[in-house]
């Protein structure tokens, strides 16, 4: 029998108050900020449905916030986005990050953006909206 995924997704990413801003001079937390609005937005006005967790840069504390955003859901997929794991000082964070969902979501399946820009992409690969 073939398993079954549920279409909600978990979207992982930086809280934008958690990001290094130097290393992107070109950006700043309200950017950022606007940035994923928009993005969540049109994949909302595509049809997924969408839960974000915004971690802190710890990964003990990102830990606690994940299983808060978990809690009692399903999800089919979770999109873990670039500033965690294309900055190298987070992949501890990465790795926790990978290691917790699929704890507590098992056969869960990860797609990876390049920006808020390119989620819709990302989760295309996986999952169809409603």
């Amino acid at each position: 029998m073939a398993q079954q995924y549920s279409d909600t997704v978990l979207s992982i990413g930086l809280h934008p108050g958690a990001v290094d801003y130097r290393r992107y001079p070109q950006l700043d937390e309200a950017t950022l900020t606007a940035r994923i609005t928009a993005g969540e937005a049109a994949l909302r006005e595509a049809g997924f449905d969408i839960v974000t967790c915004q971690v802190p840069a710890d990964p003990d504390a990102a830990e606690v916030v994940l299983r808060d955003c978990v809690a009692g859901r399903e999800f089919g997929v979770a999109m873990i986005g670039a500033g965690v794991r294309m900055a190298p000082e987070h992949t501890l964070l990465f790795e926790r990050l990978i290691n917790v969902a699929t704890a507590l979501a098992p056969g869960i399946r990860f797609c990876f953006n390049t920006s808020p820009e390119t989620t819709i992409d990302a989760l295309r690969r996986w999952v169809r909206p409603s």
